[in-house]
């Protein structure tokens, strides 16, 4: 039985819509509960962050979290803004997605992948690490 849903998005890309209404069908058809995270990088510990202002992190995460409401609103309507939590976590990707599902207690995360380039055969893809190292079930989204 699913309980939560974690659907993770990358709305710096536009093509993210088949894996929010996928993750919203399946929370419908098993009446759980859709939280939605973003990652943002974590700016303040690169190499690069003291090029940045001080303030430059907190108004990434502010921006992810308009843009993402923004985005469910689009894609889902606007009376699903209100129902859903959505989660801004800023750090690496699958290791932010993978801390986020197991705080929310998910049984299920719901992920996009888009086409392998030579470099995710190398290094490995964030939806590919999220798969191997989920302690809950993995729905990945092909890109069509």
């Amino acid at each position: 039985m699913i309980n939560t849903v974690l659907c993770a998005l990358d709305i710096s890309q536009e093509n993210d819509e088949q894996v929010l209404t996928t993750a919203n069908k399946i929370a419908k058809l098993e009446n759980a509960r859709l939280d939605i995270v973003v990652v943002v990088p974590n700016f303040r510990i690169s190499l690069v962050g003291s090029y940045f202002d001080e303030n430059f992190q907190n108004q990434a995460v502010q921006d992810a979290k308009v843009a993402l409401k923004k985005r469910v609103a689009d894609i889902l309507g606007d009376d699903k803004v209100t129902d859903l939590r959505h989660i801004v976590a800023s750090g690496s990707i699958y290791e932010e997605i993978l801390e986020t599902a197991e705080q929310a207690g998910a049984d299920l995360i719901v992920i996009g992948a888009h086409k392998p380039e030579l470099s995710d055969y190398l290094i490995g893809p964030n939806a590919a690490r999220v798969v191997r190292h989920s302690k809950c079930s993995v729905y990945v989204v092909r890109e069509s």
